[in-house]
């Protein structure tokens, strides 16, 4: 048995398609890992040093707030509190606000508390195996995210055994953020891309839109399926083929299901989603694929500015669109 994890930029479900004409002057680049993933940032701007420099540090005290996996993190005290209300800064609150928000949106096909299933499936994990039944349905046991209580700049979790897991969306928020901080320093062009998270300030510096490739599920040669022309919008996609391992014959990929926690079964390979925020567009491309096809559609279509990209087991390319 053999886990894939599919870590590199360009095997990260989106990627930049090569060609980007009219640029003027060299880019400011950096490429780096975070999160478990490979991050890269463009600049297309002249700017200071400093200014990528602190880039890489906003991505490096997120992760210090947001990773379950840190001991001393914001998101691990909140999980080893016992049911205690715990103080943390106003990135871990809205975080967790938008989590709640996500999770009523979708009817709870997104939820944060899936930590307590999450962490019993270790994808990266050298040898993942699949989890014994009894752990699974202990744990499914407290996924509620209607058990996160927020007060004031406290977050309590009322079942002391759940754990939040915020893998769904945090990538989207630091994201943003950094878009943010780039925009406040007069940063018009540039490119974001943490581990497939792909959010674009402005287009590139001739006026001409990013070309940005869907990768076609389980392709072995970085074919794209699709591609997409985007200004100031974010690509986010969830797919079966980022990490999965098999077992006994069987087929184990890493978006898990909040209500069986197993992973989804239905007739998805990914999902990408196209809006202006990329906490929403993660946090969409995870919901829509755990609601499949036609409930994601329906969700697609109530909200503005958001498009979907559904690819099937068949990679059959269908879109909906607001």
């Amino acid at each position: 048995m053999k886990a894939k994890q599919l870590l590199c930029l360009i095997s990260t479900l989106v990627f930049l398609l090569t060609g980007c004409s009219g640029i003027s002057a060299e880019p400011t680049s950096y490429t780096g890992t975070a999160f478990d993933s490979v991050i890269a940032l463009k600049i297309y701007d002249r700017v200071d040093e400093d200014v990528m420099n602190h880039c890489i540090t906003m991505c490096s005290d997120f992760e210090n707030k947001f990773s379950r996996t840190i001991e001393t993190s914001e998101i691990a005290r909140i999980n080893s509190a016992g049911g205690a209300p715990v103080t943390v800064s106003n990135d871990t609150l809205e975080l967790i606000r938008q989590g709640i928000y996500y999770g009523d949106l979708s009817d709870g096909a997104f939820d944060i508390t899936i930590g307590a299933v999450s962490r019993l499936w270790d994808f990266k994990d050298e040898n993942p195996s699949v989890p014994m039944a009894d752990a699974v349905t202990e744990a499914l046991s407290h996924v509620n995210y209607k058990n996160i209580i927020i007060s004031g700049n406290t977050v309590t979790l009322k079942d002391p055994k759940a754990a939040i897991d915020v893998g769904g969306i945090a990538k989207g928020y630091i994201a943003d953020r950094l878009k943010d901080y780039l925009k406040n320093q007069g940063v018009k062009h540039a490119l974001i891309n943490l581990g497939g998270n792909v959010l674009a300030i402005g287009s590139k510096p001739d006026g001409t839109a990013y070309n940005i490739g869907i990768a076609k599920p389980f392709s072995e040669n970085g074919e794209y399926i699709t591609s997409l022309e985007i200004r100031d919008k974010s690509v986010v996609t969830s797919g079966t083929y980022q990490r999965y391992f098999e077992q006994g014959g069987n087929f184990y990929h890493h978006i898990l299901d909040p209500g069986t926690g197993y992973p989804c079964e239905n007739d998805l390979n990914s999902v990408t989603i196209i809006t202006d925020s990329s906490l929403a567009a993660d946090a969409l491309s995870t919901a829509c694929f755990v609601l499949g096809e036609e409930k994601g559609t329906e969700l697609i279509n109530r909200l503005e500015n958001t498009e979907a990209i559904f690819v099937n087991s068949r990679n059959q390319v269908k879109k909906a669109a607001d």
